[in-house]
C-alpha cells in the first residue's frame, strides 16, 4: 500500500512466533531498548525496564537483505533514533519510540559498522556517521538525511576497513580516526569539522603496520584517552594511543575465537568470543595510565610482561541451550551514564534469543579473594544472565495467545492451529483464500474471520464460523496462490490456480470448488506462479507461469489446459521471470546471474547469458516496444524460428494505419487502479515460516466507499457472492431473474437458519471435499466430483451476504474507539452503533516513508500494563446519558491497560493515524443515512431485548444530566470543532405539550433554575414525543457518532493524562491540512485546531521557535507574473524566479511516495526562490526574537518538507492566534486576543506575520510549472490560510493581487459545481477551485471593505483599459475580472445575506461591481429585480425599466446614475447627509431621493439628451421638501434604517416616505 495514504495496519500473527536470527544487537542511550537486526531484514525492539525485565514491542519491515550493523544516530538522551544498513548496502534511519522510517537510502557496498560523531561548529552541534565496511574509503554521511558528505580515503596500500574509533585529544580542536585496515596497517585521520561535500580529497595524516589482520574491535578507552583495545579472532592486545606501543597481548584458547571488546573501566576490560561468552579481565599495572608501571613492559618478549586477569566468564550454562546455535551470536557492550544500571553485555543468538548481563562492579579487595580462588579451582566463576528472553517464550507465556486468520476452523490433534502455507485476498469479493500445510485450500469471508480473531461477538467462540469452503487436491502443503482474474481482466473470473509440495499445478472453479485440472509438469515444488503481461500473444494471455525448485518453468494454458512451453535446462535456482512480448521471448534469470532466453511460441532456447550482457537483457525487458518499434528482421526471425517474429515483421508496416482499430479490439483489457478498503497482505519473517496477516485499512477508500453507496442509494449494499461473478453471457435471463428473485429470498432464509441451526448443534464447518481424477482420465473426460461436495453443495455460503463496506467500517472503529473511558458512550457504541469491543490485544502497525512498515508485537501491552499498574479504573464521565443497566456478560471487562490506555501511548505518530481515521470515519458516518452497524438479526438478538429503553426514558436520562455535562460541552464549543456535535431539536412548542413537559421534568432541571436547562428539557421532550421511532433511532445514531468524534478530539488528553496519552504530532496534522479527501482533511484540521488550543500560549511559542528557522524567504511575489495577464492554464515564461534545472526522476519518484505537502514540489521552491544567506525570521525580526540560523538540511527532499511544513504551522497558528488589524468595531474578545498574539504575529511585533504572509502569497501568485504545479496540496494549504487569516496577513500583502489570484482559480467554479457536490473525492482542479471560493468568502465577511474598494478599483481599471483604443489588442474580453462574473456576484451576494451594514457604506462600489458583472442583455430584458434581487434590498437602489437607469444613493450624500445604454455614471452632489432611499416614479420622468439624518426630500427630474445621451444638464432637482425628524426615542442604527426607510410611489406624482420610527409623510412633485 502506498504510503501517501492514511493506512492503519492491524496484525493476526498467529500462534507462531516469527523466526528471528539475529544478527546485529543494540542497546539505546537510555538504556530503555534493546533493538536487533536478524539475519532475514527485520528489526525487532524490545523494551527494558528498570527490573531488567524485557519484552518484545516492535517489529520493523523495511530491509530487503541481512542486517549487518546497527549504530545509534546520535549520543544524546533526547533523540532514540538508530541506524541500521543491510548487506545489500541499504541504509535506515528509524525512530526506536514507534518504529517509524524518518529516512532511507542505498549506497554501492556493504556496510559492516557505524560510529555516531558529533562536530562542533561554534555553538551550534551537528552530528554525522562514520562508515566503513567492503570498499577502501570511510564515508561521513549527514546524521539526519543519510546523505554522504565526504569521504577519507587511503594513499598509502588502499584496502578495506575492518575497524576504528574516534579520539578526542583534550589540548587540541581537532577530532583523530584511527582506523585498522584488514591487512593490518594503521591509519590516522584528522578532522577540523569544517569539512564539506565539496573539500578535496582526504588522505590519512600518518600510517603505520600493525599486523593485526582481519581485527574485530578498536577500542579507546573512554575513562583515560590513553590506552587502545584491538581484538583479532587469536588474540586481543593493548596498546599505548600516544604511539600505538604493545602494553600487552592474551592469546585465545584452543577452539576460542574472540570477536569483540571494550573497556569496562579504565583498569578492565571486556571481550567475548565466537561462542557468545563474555571474559573480564584486570589489567597489568603496566596498561594503567595513572600506575607508576604504566609502559614499563613496551619493548619486552610477551612472556615477562604480567598477564591480565581473568576473573568473570559471563555465559549461558550449556544445559539451558535447547538447540545448538546455526550462526555465531550478536554480541555488543552498552555503558550509560544515567539509570540504576551502567554496565550491560548484550547477546543475541540464532533462535531469536536475546539475554544480558549486568556487568558487577568488583571492588581490589573482591578481586583479591577470586586470585586465590582461582589459584585452587583454575577457573574462573561463572556468571549467569540477569534476563533471558527470546519470542518464543513470550509466545508461550502469553495468557491470550495471539490469533490467526483462521485460527477456528481447523486445528490438529493437539488443538494447534494448522499452519497457513500459502494466502490470497480477493478485494472484490472480500475473500480470503488460505493454502495450508495439509494441502487444503480454505475460503473464508475476510471480514468475518478478522472480527472473529479480534473482536467480542456472538460467534466469538464458535468454531467453525463463518460458513467457508474447503478445496481439497493437493497431496501436501500448499505453497502458492493466484486469482489470474485479480492481475488481469482478460482471465475467466472462475480459475484459481495453487501450487505445492507435491509438484502439482492445480486450476480449481472458485464458484463451485471444483477441480478443473492438473498439471504435472514440474520434477519439484512449485514456489511461483506469475501471469503473463497483457501485451503477449494470444496463447499466452490465457496462460500462468509456475517455477518449481527443480529450476523449471513452465507455461500452463488455462483454456486449452495443456503446457505450452516447458523450460528445464536451467542450472541453478530460478530467482527472476521477465517477458519480452515484441520479440515474444521470456527471460528466466538464476542464481548465478545467468539469463535464460527462450521463444514463448516454439518452446525454443534463443540463447544464454551472463555478466553485463546478461543484466542489460534484463533491464531491457522492463521498457514497453510497440510493434511498429521492434527491430526484427526477417533474417533474424527465420533463425529463431518464431512464428510471433514473423507476424511482428508482417504487421510491422501496417501498424500506424490500424493501431486505433486494433486498440478498440485488443483482447487484453487495461483494468484501472482502485484503492479498496481493506487489503489482507501475507507475511512471513523467513521462507520456512507459515503466513502471518497484516490487514491494512485504507481511510480514504473506505470514507469514498461509504460516500459511494450512499449517493448511489445502496443502503444495503451486499457484498457480492462469487458466483455473482460470472460473465453475463452464462447469467438468467432478466426475466427468470424477476421470476426466481421472490422465492429465491424465501429459500435463503430458510437455509440460512437451517445452517446456523446446524452450527449451535455443534458442526464445525462446511467442508466441500474435492478428490484429485483418477490417472486413468483423459483431458477430455470430465473430472469427477466427490459424492460428499454433491451433497454439500446446496449449502452454498448463504450466510454470507453482508454489507462489505460497513463491516469494513465496524472492525476498523470497534478496533481503534476508546473504549472504557466512558461507560455510557460505551453502552451507546454497543447497543446503537453496533460496534464490538475487542477480546484480545489489538497489534496496531504504522506505515511510514518508503513503505517501511512498523507492527506491534502481540507482547506490546504488557510493558505498558506495568507501566500502568495501579492506575484507577475507568469512571462514568457522564458525555452520554446513562440508559439502563448492562448484563455483565453483554459488556465483557478487559484488562485496564487494553481498555483505559490502549493504543493511545505508543507514539505521538501512532496516536496521530489512529485519530485521523477514527474521526474522519465517525463524521462520515454520522453524514449518512441510518448509518448503525447493527443488522436485523442483532436487532432480534436475545442482546438487545432487555437493553432498548424507552423514548422516555431516554429524553430523561439524558436531560437529568445537562447540567453536569454543561461544562463538558462549553469546552467542546471553545475549541470550535465543526460537524463534531449534533444536537438540532424541533424548537416548535404547544402549551400543551409545554405543560406536560414541565409536570414531568425531572427534580435535577426544576431546582437548577437554569433557563438554558429548562428550555432544553421542553425542546428535547416535544422531540421525542413527536418524532415516530425511525426517526428518533436515526437521530440517536447521528449522536452516538457525534459523541465519538468528540471524545477522540477533544476529551481524550484530558480523560487519559499525560502519562497515558501521547500528543499528535503537529507536523503531520500539517502535513494532512490539505489532504485530498475532505474527510481527513477537516479531521486533520479540527485536531490541529484543538491540540493548539490545548497546549496553551507556551506550546505554541515552543512550536513558533522549533519551526521559524525552517520558514523559507520567498522572493517578492509582486515581481511574480499576475494572474490576470498569465492564466494558470496557460504556460508562463520563466522570470529570474524561476529555476531552469528540472527535477531528478528520484525526486520525482520520492514525491509520489511520501505523503507530503509539497507534492510535485521540486528543490527550486524551496532552495531557488530561497535566500541562502540566513533565515528571514533571524535576520530581521527584532533581537527578542531572532532565532539561531538553521542549517540547510542536506537531502533536498528533507529540506523542502520541513520549509513546507513550517509554511503550514505557522500559518495556522498566525490565523489563528495571531493578532488582527485593529479597527473601529472591534469588540473587547478581540482586543484580549491581539494582546495574547504570539511573538511574531503580534501588532508590537509582526515579523513572522509579515515573512509567513509573503510565503503564502508566493505560493499562490506563483505561475505553474513542472516543479510547482498548479494544483498541489501546498498552494491549497497557502490559499487556505491566507482566507482563514487575512485579517493577519492583509497588511503585508498585496491585496488586489491576492484577490485576483483567488478569483483565477474560481472561474472554472461551474464545471466543478457537480463534483463539489457530490461528496466524491475531488479533482485536484476542483479541490483548488473550492478552497479558493472559501477562501474568497472568508476574506469578504472578514474585511468587507478591502474586497469591495478593491475589486472596485480593478473594476475601473479594468473598464479604462477597455476604453483605451491602444489596448484593443491586450486579452481584456478573457481577462480574469470577465470570466470571473459569476463568482464576484456570488460574493457581493454573500456580503449583502450577512453583511448588510458594510455594503451600505460602500453601496455605490458595489453597484460599480455589480454592473459590471451584469449580463447587459439580461439586465434590458429581465431588469435589475429579476437579475439580481440581492442588490435591490438596498431602499437607496431603484432602477428604472423604461430608462433603463440605476440610482444609488451615496453615503456622503452624492447620487450615482447609471446608464446602460451608455455605460456611464454619473455622480451629482444630492444631499449634505447620507441618502437612504431613491425611487423612480412609475413613467419613469421623476426621482426621489431622501437622507434621513438630513430630514430633506428631493424630486429630480429626469430627461434624456441629444441622442439619449444623459448629461448634466438635463438632470436637475425641481423640488425639495422638509420632512418631520424622527421620533425622540427611535432606533437610528444603520440595521433599523436600512429596513424601515424607504420611498414608495402612490402615483406619477405623489410619494409616501417611510421612516424607521413607522410614521408616513406623503408628498407630491
Amino acid at each position: 500500500m502506498a504510503s501517501n495514504n492514511l493506512a492503519v495496519p492491524i496484525v493476526l500473527w498467529g500462534h507462531v512466533p516469527p523466526t528471528h536470527c539475529i544478527s546485529a544487537i543494540l542497546l539505546t542511550s537510555d538504556q530503555r531498548t534493546v533493538v536487533t537486526g536478524c539475519h532475514d531484514g527485520q528489526i525487532c525492539l524490545w523494551d527494558l525496564n528498570e527490573n531488567m525485565e524485557l519484552v518484545p514491542r516492535n517489529m520493523l519491515f523495511g530491509h530487503t537483505a541481512k542486517i549487518t550493523c546497527l549504530a545509534k544516530s546520535t549520543d544524546t538522551w533526547e533523540k532514540c533514533n538508530v541506524v541500521s544498513a543491510a548487506e545489500n548496502g541499504e541504509l535506515c534511519l528509524w525512530d526506536v519510540s514507534d518504529g517509524r522510517c524518518i529516512e532511507h537510502t542505498k549506497l554501492s557496498g556493504t556496510h559492516t559498522a557505524i560510529y555516531p560523531y558529533q562536530v562542533g561548529n561554534g555553538s551550534s552541534r551537528e552530528y554525522r556517521l562514520i562508515c566503513h565496511g567492503y570498499y577502501a574509503e570511510i564515508l561521513i554521511m549527514d546524521a539526519n538525511s543519510l546523505e554522504v558528505l565526504f569521504s577519507l580515503s587511503s594513499k598509502l596500500s588502499p584496502d578495506w576497513i575492518s575497524c576504528l574509533c574516534i579520539l578526542r585529544p583534550i589540548k587540541r580542536h581537532e577530532d583523530v580516526i584511527v582506523a585498522l585496515s584488514t591487512s593490518g596497517t594503521l591509519k590516522v585521520w584528522t578532522l577540523t569539522g569544517q569539512e564539506t561535500k565539496e573539500s578535496e580529497p582526504i588522505f590519512e595524516t600518518e600510517s603505520k603496520p600493525l599486523r593485526c589482520l582481519n581485527a574485530k574491535t578498536l577500542a579507546c578507552c573512554q575513562f583515560t584517552q590513553r590506552t587502545v583495545l584491538i581484538v583479532c579472532s587469536n588474540y586481543w592486545q593493548v596498546y599505548d594511543a600516544g604511539d600505538f606501543s604493545l602494553l600487552c597481548s592474551v592469546p585465545n584458547k584452543k577452539g576460542e575465537a574472540w570477536t569483540g571488546g571494550e573497556f569496562v573501566a579504565g583498569d578492565r576490560v571486556i571481550v567475548w568470543s565466537k561462542a557468545g561468552r563474555g571474559s573480564l579481565y584486570q589489567l597489568p599495572s603496566c596498561c594503567i595510565p595513572d600506575s607508576a608501571d604504566f609502559r614499563s613492559g613496551v619493548g619486552q618478549a610477551a612472556a615477562k610482561t604480567p598477564a591480565p586477569f581473568q576473573y568473570l566468564v559471563m555465559e549461558i550454562h550449556p544445559s539451558k541451550i535447547k538447540k545448538p546455535l546455526t550462526c555465531t551470536p550478536a554480541m555488543s557492550f552498552s555503558f550509560g551514564r544515567r539509570g540504576s544500571y551502567h554496565k550491560l553485555l548484550l547477546r543475541g543468538d540464532s533462535h531469536g534469543r536475546v539475554t544480558l548481563w549486568k556487568i558487577p562492579d568488583i571492588t581490589e579487595k573482591e578481586l583479591s579473594c577470586l586470585k586465590q580462588v582461582q589459584d585452587s579451582v583454575d577457573r574462573p566463576p561463572d556468571m549467569p544472565p540477569h534476563v533471558s528472553m527470546s519470542l518464543q517464550d513470550v509466545w508461550d507465556s502469553m495468557e491470550l495467545k495471539p490469533a490467526g486468520i483462521i485460527d477456528q476452523l481447523s486445528t490438529k490433534q493437539d488443538n494447534t492451529p494448522l499452519a497457513i502455507t500459502a494466502s490470497l485476498y480477493l478485494p472484490a469479493q472480500g475473500r480470503l483464500v488460505c493454502g495450508r500445510e495439509d494441502g487444503s485450500i480454505t475460503i473464508v469471508p475476510a471480514t468475518q474471520t478478522a472480527k472473529v480473531q479480534l473482536l467480542q461477538c456472538e460467534h466469538t467462540k464458535q468454531r467453525g464460523w463463518p460458513p467457508h469452503r474447503i478445496l481439497r487436491g493437493h497431496k501436501g502443503k500448499v505453497t502458492c496462490l493466484v486469482y489470474p482474474h485479480q492481475e488481469s481482466l482478460r482471465y475467466d473470473p472462475q480459475y484459481l490456480v495453487s501450487g505445492g509440495v507435491d509438484f502439482a499445478v492445480l486450476v480449481w472453479d472458485l464458484f463451485s470448488g471444483q477441480l478443473l485440472h492438473t498439471f504435472s509438469v514440474h520434477g519439484g515444488e512449485i514456489t511461483q506462479l506469475v501471469c503473463p503481461p497483457d501485451n503477449c500473444n494470444a496463447r499466452v494471455l490465457q496462460s500462468v507461469c509456475s517455477v518449481a525448485t527443480d529450476h523449471s518453468v513452465a507455461l500452463l494454458s488455462l483454456r486449452e489446459r495443456k503446457a505450452l512451453l516447458l523450460a528445464g535446462r536451467h542450472l541453478f535456482p530460478v530467482q527472476v521471470i521477465k517477458w519480452r512480448p515484441a520479440d515474444d521471448f521470456l527471460v528466466v534469470g538464476c542464481l548465478d546471474n545467468t539469463v535464460y532466453v527462450w521463444q514463448m511460441e516454439t518452446g525454443h532456447l534463443d540463447r544464454v547469458e551472463s555478466g553485463s550482457v546478461a543484466q542489460d537483457i534484463l533491464n531491457a525487458c522492463d521498457e514497453t516496444i510497440l510493434p511498429s518499434e521492434s527491430t526484427t528482421t526477417l533474417a533474424q526471425a527465420l533463425k529463431r524460428r518464431s512464428l510471433a517474429a514473423f507476424k511482428n515483421v508482417a504487421q510491422r508496416a501496417a501498424f500506424q494505419v490500424l493501431q486505433t482499430s486494433t486498440a478498440s479490439h485488443s483482447h487484453a483489457e487495461v483494468s484501472k487502479t482502485q484503492n479498496f478498503a481493506l487489503s489482507i497482505t501475507p507475511m512471513r519473517t523467513n521462507p520456512k515460516d507459515s503466513d502471518f496477516h497484516v490487514l491494512f485499512f485504507d481511510t480514504e477508500a473506505l470514507i469514498v466507499q461509504l460516500l459511494t453507496d450512499e449517493t448511489l442509494g445502496l443502503s444495503s449494499p451486499i457484498a457480492p457472492e462469487p458466483s455473482k461473478q460470472k460473465d453475463q453471457s452464462e447469467s438468467p435471463s432478466s426475466k427468470r431473474r424477476t421470476l426466481f428473485s421472490s422465492v429465491g429470498e424465501t429459500i435463503k432464509a430458510q437455509v440460512s437458519e437451517t445452517i446456523k441451526s446446524q452450527l449451535k448443534q455443534g458442526s464445525d464447518f462446511i467442508d466441500l471435499k474435492i478428490r484429485s481424477p483418477k490417472k486413468e482420465q483423459t483431458n477430455g473426460q470430465k473430472e469427477s466430483v466427490d459424492l460428499e461436495y454433491k451433497s454439500k453443495r446446496s449449502k452454498n455460503l448463504t450466510l454470507l451476504e453482508y454489507n462489505l463496506t460497513l463491516d469494513i467500517a465496524q472492525l476498523l472503529m470497534s478496533c481503534l474507539h476508546a473504549w472504557g473511558l466512558d461507560l455510557e458512550l460505551d453502552k451507546l457504541c454497543l447497543f446503537k452503533l453496533g460496534l464490538l469491543k475487542p477480546h484480545i490485544p489489538v497489534s496496531f502497525g504504522l506505515i511510514s516513508r518508503g513503505g517501511h512498515m512498523s507492527l506491534m508485537l502481540p507482547t506490546w501491552y504488557k510493558y505498558r500494563e506495568r507501566v500502568t499498574t495501579g492506575l484507577a479504573e475507568p469512571k462514568t464521565t457522564q458525555l452520554v446519558p446513562s440508559t439502563a443497566q448492562v448484563e455483565p456478560a453483554a459488556v465483557p471487562h478487559i484488562g485496564s491497560s487494553l481498555v483505559h490506555s490502549g493504543h493511545w501511548e505508543i507514539s505521538s505518530a501512532v496516536t496521530t493515524q489512529h485519530l485521523l481515521s477514527v474521526i474522519s470515519v465517525a463524521n462520515t458516518l454520522m453524514g449518512m443515512t441510518n448509518a448503525s452497524f447493527l443488522g436485523e438479526k442483532i436487532n432480534q438478538g436475545k442482546r438487545t431485548s432487555p437493553l432498548v429503553p424507552t423514548v422516555e426514558s431516554i429524553a430523561q436520562d439524558l436531560l437529568e444530566n445537562i447540567v453536569l455535562e454543561s461544562e463538558r460541552v462549553r469546552r467542546i464549543k471553545q475549541v470550535g470543532v465543526q460537524g463534531l456535535i449534533v444536537g438540532e431539536v424541533n424548537t416548535d412548542s404547544s402549551d400543551g405539550t409545554d405543560s406536560e413537559a414541565e409536570s414531568g421534568m425531572p427534580p435535577s432541571i426544576q431546582q437548577s433554575q437554569c433557563p438554558s436547562c429548562i428550555h432544553a428539557w421542553l425542546q428535547a421532550f416535544q422531540h421525542f414525543q413527536l418524532s415516530d421511532d425511525q426517526e428518533v433511532k436515526e437521530a440517536q445514531i447521528k449522536q452516538g457518532w457525534s459523541l465519538l468524534a468528540a471524545l477522540h478530539c477533544v476529551l481524550l488528553p484530558d480523560l487519559l493524562g499525560k502519562e497515558r496519552f501521547q500528543p499528535p504530532q503537529l507536523q503531520m496534522l500539517a502535513r494532512r491540512w490539505q489532504d485530498r479527501c475532505l474527510e481527513v482533511r477537516e479531521a486533520a484540521q479540527a485536531l490541529m485546531l484543538a491540540e493548539l488550543q490545548r497546549i496553551g500560549p507556551e506550546g505554541r511559542k515552543e512550536v513558533i521557535d522549533s519551526w521559524a528557522p525552517h520558514l523559507p524567504n520567498y522572493v517578492d511575489p509582486q515581481t511574480a507574473q499576475s494572474p490576470e495577464t498569465q492564466p494558470s492554464s496557460a504556460s508562463s515564461p520563466k522570470d529570474k524566479t524561476e529555476p531552469t534545472a528540472e527535477p531528478t526522476k528520484e525526486e520525482e519518484t520520492d514525491h509520489l511516495q511520501d505523503e507530503d505537502l509539497i507534492s510535485g514540489c521540486a528543490p527550486s521552491l524551496m532552495e531557488d526562490e530561497v535566500s541562502q544567506e540566513s533565515s528571514p525570521v533571524s535576520r530581521n525580526c527584532s533581537p527578542e526574537m531572532a532565532y539561531p540560523t538553521q542549517k540547510k538540511a542536506s537531502m533536498p527532499f528533507e529540506a523542502r518538507r520541513n520549509q513546507a511544513t513550517a509554511i503550514v504551522m505557522l500559518g495556522v497558528i498566525g490565523a489563528e492566534f495571531g493578532a488582527e488589524i485593529a479597527t473601529k468595531g472591534q469588540n473587547e474578545e478581540q482586543k484580549k486576543k491581539a494582546s495574547r498574539a504570539p511573538e511574531g504575529f503580534s501588532r508590537d511585533n509582526y515579523s513572522l506575520a509579515r515573512h509567513t504572509s509573503k510565503a503564502l502569497t508566493y505560493l499562490l501568485l506563483a505561475p505553474p510549472s513542472g516543479k510547482l504545479p498548479a494544483h498541489t496540496p501546498i498552494r491549497r494549504a497557502a490559499i487556505d490560510l491566507i482566507g482563514r487569516g487575512f485579517t493577519v496577513w492583509e497588511p503585508y500583502m498585496d491585496v488586489s493581487a491576492v484577490l485576483l489570484g483567488l478569483l483565477e482559480l474560481c472561474c472554472d467554479s461551474e464545471k466543478h459545481a457537480a463534483s463539489m457536490t457530490s461528496g466524491l473525492p475531488l479533482t485536484p482542479a476542483a479541490d483548488s477551485c473550492r478552497t479558493a471560493r472559501h477562501a474568497l468568502s472568508l476574506i469578504a465577511t472578514a474585511r468587507p471593505s478591502a474586497f469591495i474598494t478593491t475589486m472596485a478599483k480593478e473594476v475601473a481599471r479594468h473598464a479604462a483599459m477597455a476604453a483605451n483604443a491602444q489596448s484593443q489588442s491586450a486579452p481584456i474580453h478573457t481577462s480574469v475580472l470577465v470570466r470571473g462574473k459569476p463568482e464576484i456576484l456570488r460574493v457581493i451576494e454573500l456580503l449583502i445575506d450577512k453583511m448588510q451594514s458594510d455594503v451600505a457604506e460602500l453601496i455605490v462600489e458595489v453597484m460599480d461591481i455589480t454592473v459590471h458583472c451584469l449580463d447587459a442583455a439580461q439586465l434590458k430584458q429581465k431588469g435589475l429585480q429579476e437579475t439580481f434581487p440581492a442588490i435591490c434590498r438596498f431602499n437607496m437602489v431603484s432602477y428604472d425599466n423604461h430608462s433603463r437607469r440605476i440610482a444609488v444613493g451615496a453615503r456622503n450624500g452624492y447620487l450615482a446614475l447609471y446608464d446602460q445604454k451608455t455605460a456611464k455614471c454619473q455622480m451629482i452632489a444630492a444631499h449634505s447627509a447620507p441618502v437612504m432611499a431613491v425611487a423612480f416614479s412609475p413613467d419613469g420622468r421623476h426621482l426621489a431621493t431622501y437622507s434621513y439624518q438630513e430630514n430633506k426630500l428631493l424630486f429630480w427630474q429626469m430627461a434624456a439628451g441629444l441622442f439619449g445621451m444623459m448629461s448634466g444638464s438635463s438632470i436637475k432637482c425641481i423640488r425639495s421638501h422638509d420632512t418631520r425628524p424622527a421620533r425622540a426615542g427611535s432606533n437610528t442604527s444603520l440595521n433599523s434604517l436600512l429596513k424601515g426607510v424607504r420611498l414608495v410611489w402612490i402615483t406619477q406624482k405623489n410619494v409616501i416616505v417611510l421612516t424607521g420610527d413607522g410614521s408616513e409623510q406623503k408628498f407630491s412633485v
